[in-house]
């Protein structure tokens, strides 16, 4: 005959029994939390993999496989920016985990879209000027990421100007007056240019049928070289436009990054915009982890790159000193 099981050992597997139901529903719960990250671009897929790309690396370096342990939204605007508020609105109400911006307007974008949902930038020309943080160090809202450090570098850019074009003395100044950092990088290229002794020419381009009419301006106002200060959803889709304009009026340009250079431009110097992309990635993961944007400071680029294009130079009859392209991280021939 069986003996009838006392009460504590009845007790004990009981109580061993729950621990292991409540384990495998952890367990199901766990594995069906899958983090969902929006990713917000005006670009389109086929001419953002130069943006994507080092995001992906360095989701990948992070040991993120995307659609097995992580997985993207993504939502492109394709160079249309009255859409991307409705983008972002779309991202929050999917109640995404992040949303990761690739640009300072698609940044705004997101801003206006949820104050609680963590943004990261993948760069921004002056995250405090622009309303984003309220500093570098603490920026105190749900906003963090990296900064290409614009301002600073736009004198260094109108010095490579200087350099090319030795005899230079008016620049025409391409940028945009609704953009809030625009002014501040402004003020540090008037500054650089009186250095030179170099008049500058402010065109403001609000949208991308101002392009050809802020040449003609260039052109009118006798400017010899061309600095475009900004980067962003008016510029980068009509790169190659700029860059062709550039060229047909014979006007030497440097860019703020080498998307601009590969699509024909003359030269660019600036933060390498590929590693800024790949270490926002190291944001994502430190949010996923429990860190806060609040607590998480702002990083400045650790990488710059200076790139010439010698066909750019040789289409409009410019001689680029050896001095300069010893400089140079890469020379296209």
């Amino acid at each position: 005959m069986r003996r009838p099981l006392r009460k504590t050992a009845l007790a004990s597997i009981l109580f061993a029994g729950a621990l292991l139901v409540l384990a495998v529903i952890a367990e199901a719960q766990q594995a069906k939390k899958v983090p969902r990250i929006g990713y917000l671009s005006n670009n389109d897929p086929a001419t953002i993999s130069v943006r994507v790309d080092p995001f992906r690396r360095g989701l990948r370096e992070l040991g993120y496989v995307e659609g097995k342990n992580i997985f993207i939204e993504w939502r492109f605007a394709e160079g249309k920016p009255d859409r991307l508020s409705a983008l972002a609105a779309e991202l929050a109400r999917l109640k995404v985990d992040i949303i990761v911006t690739s640009g300072r307007i698609l940044t705004r974008a997101a801003k206006e879209a949820t104050s609680t949902i963590p943004i990261v930038m993948t760069q921004d020309s002056d995250p405090v000027a622009n309303g984003f943080v309220a500093s570098l160090a603490r920026p105190g809202g749900n906003i963090t990421g990296l900064s290409t450090l614009a301002p600073e570098l736009s004198g260094k850019r109108v010095e490579l100007l200087k350099e090319i074009v030795p005899n230079l003395s008016r620049v025409a100044v391409f940028g945009t007056s609704t953009t809030p950092g625009d002014a501040q990088i402004l003020r540090e290229v008037e500054l650089a240019a009186r250095a030179f002794g170099v008049k500058t020419q402010y065109l403001d381009i609000l949208s991308p049928k101002d392009i050809e009419t802020a040449f003609r301006a260039a052109v009118k106002g006798r400017a010899e070289a061309i600095l475009p200060i900004w980067a962003g959803v008016v510029s980068m889709p009509q790169r190659t436009k700029i860059a062709e304009l550039a060229v047909r009026n014979r006007l030497p340009t440097i860019f703020t990054s080498s998307p601009f250079v590969d699509a024909g431009g003359l030269m660019s110097y600036g933060a390498n915009t590929a590693d800024l992309d790949r270490r926002a990635a190291t944001y994502v993961d430190k949010i996923l982890k429990g860190a806060k944007p609040a607590d998480l400071p702002v990083e400045q680029p650790k990488k710059f790159e200076f790139i010439i294009n010698l066909k750019a130079a040789k289409q409009i009859s410019l001689t680029i000193p050896a001095s300069v392209l010893a400089r140079a991280d890469r020379v296209i021939k």
